[in-house]
């Protein structure tokens, strides 16, 4: 099995609605995604992915949805003034955590018909959050 992984850092914020820690102010992240894709065998090129051409499907869709971006629930009271004041937002469904960020570049990256088998996220020095299918 062969696997390539690559790096892409970002800027977000978010609160956590009703959590019971500091989580719930707003703050903000330098977070960094990290992609792996795996596949049995190799392209051409003898690669599983060019790097550069991962790096713009998954910093193409980081730019657009989540860098200097806040990410909210749906339902954060928090939303209609920060819609009021003009701020960039992403309304998400469900609480933006670092697992559901995850899973959404996962998501991309997936739909994009890249062969991702996992998407960490790592929220602060010591912090990962990761999703995989498996």
């Amino acid at each position: 099995m062969f696997s390539v992984t690559k790096e892409i850092t970002f800027c977000y914020g978010h609160r956590l609605m009703n959590h019971p820690g500091k989580c719930r102010h707003l703050h903000g992240h330098s977070a960094k995604a990290i992609i792996t894709l795996t596949s049995e065998t190799l392209n051409e090129q003898a690669m599983v992915c060019d790097f550069g051409e991962l790096k713009a499907v998954v910093s193409s869709y980081v730019d657009n949805e989540l860098d200097h971006n806040f990410l909210i629930h749906r339902d954060d009271p928090v939303r209609a003034l920060l819609e009021q004041a003009g701020e960039r937002l992403l309304v998400i469904d469900e609480h933006p955590t670092a697992e559901v960020i995850a899973k959404m570049i996962f998501e991309r990256v997936k739909t994009e018909g890249y062969p991702v088998t996992q998407v960490i996220i790592q929220e602060t020095v010591s912090a990962f959050a990761s999703y995989s299918e498996s």
